[in-house]
């Protein structure tokens, strides 16, 4: 069963280093990627519906507009069990903690270890299929 994943960065280059980091992943029907180049645009398309279901966002933090931060809490809002990831250059302690105060799953550093994220995709991946076995009455 497929899942999506959401990235939002401003910049351009990011779309084609997900593609190819997760290039296996993509061709087995593990994950489908979507990609916002603002938070705006970001909560258009999930205004929008994301299909398959969306299992986490990876959001940068510094962004033109509004920043990373700024759409954590929107989506804790709108939709507060949907798993924010933070990812980000600067690995700061005060972005680190306000992050978690604002709800963030894990802040991840530039540049990104992808073995590492693919791990925590996995896990997201299997609670979300534990919750959506409990939330249908199964064991």
């Amino acid at each position: 069963m497929s899942v999506s994943i959401l990235t939002v960065d401003d910049e351009a280059d990011v779309a084609e280093l997900f593609r190819q980091h997760f290039r296996r992943e993509l061709r087995q029907g593990l994950y489908v990627l979507h990609f916002a180049g603002s938070a705006e645009e970001a909560l258009d398309k999930l205004n929008g519906g994301i299909q398959p279901p969306l299992i986490v966002i990876l959001s940068d933090i510094n962004m033109p507009g509004m920043d990373g931060l700024a759409l954590l809490r929107e989506v804790k809002r709108r939709q507060p069990e949907l798993p924010v990831i933070m990812v980000t250059a600067y690995g700061d302690d005060e972005r680190r903690q306000r992050a978690s105060e604002y709800g963030a799953a894990d802040f991840i550093t530039k540049p990104v270890d992808f073995d590492f994220l693919k791990a925590q995709l996995r896990r997201l991946q299997a609670s979300s299929v534990r919750d959506g076995a409990r939330a249908s009455g199964e064991p």
